[in-house]
């Protein structure tokens, strides 16, 4: 077999890991690496320096690499280079998830237009294998719901607030400190990893391009050890879910946020940085795929995997891997979260005086809102009192209608959190 050559752009904790299981495959070279800061002290054994550079046009530009294999994540520059590289005639193994999600239709393209192929196993979650089951195995389906957890930072944080009933920025001290967290968190707990995930992972399985504009997203960091506690006296756990569905209506409804699920829920049961993925389709039924999400082992075996698939395709045949080609030219028709029905909880602090509780459910019941749960928990030092609401079914303008009715009551004093609600 000839040694397939690869070029790796970003050496960072990914990186790493994908230069540490190359060492077990002799047919498969590495020619270059780029990285940011070329004397950084690197605690590989026995490491070449030589294969350094901080200039990775040196890699996409190379003639001598057949694969370029991009885990430094970001759009910018990467998507240039990723683009050069594809011009150049060379397929691309990446992680990137941010790049894929805003910029994927352009870099399919154009790797259509000179016969190369992206492979991108790693950039949903880590080291579970979704993306090429969804193309080859699954492609029988007609799969028309996603249920998931994509993101482990905040699955860890909201995992030791309800273990250890800390406050959200103590768990968020703990992932930082841990190396679960980075330094500055926002990614992860403003949801935006997780809604460029459900981008791609509903574009492939939907078949149609999904704009991560268009995707709603909300993160953790309004929830409160009250929350938590609420919602384990109610029978559920708080989750970061991202969501994409097919409607009966042939719409799409993407959407990412922190939803009350019910202990008996397979998601309710996923813990710490574990990731988990709930498909349903036609005819296969449910299923779950649940393993390591981030990290640079898993990471690095959906790296490594790609490209050996690729390595295998290429010995063989000059053409790309079928399965691998994407080719969405229909646009999801995407619905607003405000036509979305849901199930909420709603947290609501008021006045310690008579009538409160029935204000609420009159207001409810005006904007067409049942009540199927309602809890008061004590009264505060204040002469106030915190109400746990749960709605039954009800559309989402229905509901911020009310919210906004609810502020303008005299006895109503604040709207601590609205969550939505799983069974």
């Amino acid at each position: 077999m000839k040694a397939l050559k690869v070029g790796i752009i970003g050496f960072g904790t990914v990186g790493g890991g994908v230069y540490n299981v190359l060492q077990s495959f002799k047919d498969i070279q590495i020619v270059k690496i780029a990285v940011k800061n070329i004397n950084k002290k690197r605690n590989i054994e026995n490491f070449d320096e030589t294969l350094l550079t901080d200039n990775a046009y040196e890699i996409v530009n190379n003639p001598e690499i057949d694969v370029v294999i991009e885990v430094a994540g970001g759009v910018n520059p990467t998507f240039d280079l990723l683009k050069t590289a594809i011009k150049n005639g060379k397929h691309i193994v990446t992680a990137n998830k941010e790049l894929l999600a805003k910029n994927g239709s352009e870099l399919f393209r154009i790797a259509k237009e000179n016969n190369v192929i992206i492979l991108y196993e790693a950039a949903v979650a880590g080291g579970i294998p979704i993306i090429m089951p969804v193309k080859t195995i699954l492609c029988a389906n007609k799969i028309t719901k996603i249920a998931a957890i994509l993101n482990g930072t905040t699955n860890y944080i909201l995992t030791k607030m309800a273990e250890k009933d800390l406050s959200y920025e103590t768990a968020l001290t703990q992932a930082q400190e841990l190396g679960y967290a980075e330094t500055d968190p926002t990614g992860d707990v403003e949801g935006f990893d997780a809604a460029y995930k459900i981008a791609i992972l509903s574009t492939i399985s939907f078949n149609k391009k999904v704009d991560i504009n268009k995707i709603y997203r909300e993160g953790i960091t309004k929830i409160t050890a009250q929350d938590i506690k609420s919602a384990k006296e109610l029978g559920y756990r708080i989750k970061l879910i991202a969501m994409g569905q097919v409607l009966e209506n042939g719409k799409i409804d993407v959407r990412v946020h922190p939803m009350l699920i019910s202990k008996k829920h397979l998601l309710a049961k996923i813990d710490n940085a574990t990731n988990s993925i709930m498909l349903s389709g036609k005819p296969v039924g449910d299923l779950v795929l649940t393993g390591a999400g981030a990290g640079a082992d898993p990471t690095a075996s959906s790296v490594v995997g790609d490209l050996l698939v690729l390595a295998a395709e290429l010995e063989s045949s000059d053409r790309p891997i079928p399965q691998a080609i994407c080719n969405h030219n229909e646009i999801a028709d995407q619905i607003d979260i405000g036509d979305t029905y849901n199930e909420y909880y709603l947290s609501i602090n008021a006045g310690n005086n008579p009538g409160a509780i029935g204000i609420i459910g009159t207001i409810c019941g005006k904007n067409n809102i049942n009540i199927s749960t309602i809890m008061q928990n004590g009264i505060n030092e204040d002469n106030t009192a915190e109400i746990v609401v749960i709605t039954e079914k009800s559309k989402e303008s229905d509901v911020q209608k009310a919210l906004e009715e609810l502020l303008k009551s005299e006895c109503i004093i604040k709207i601590n959190n609205l969550l939505r609600v799983m069974n």
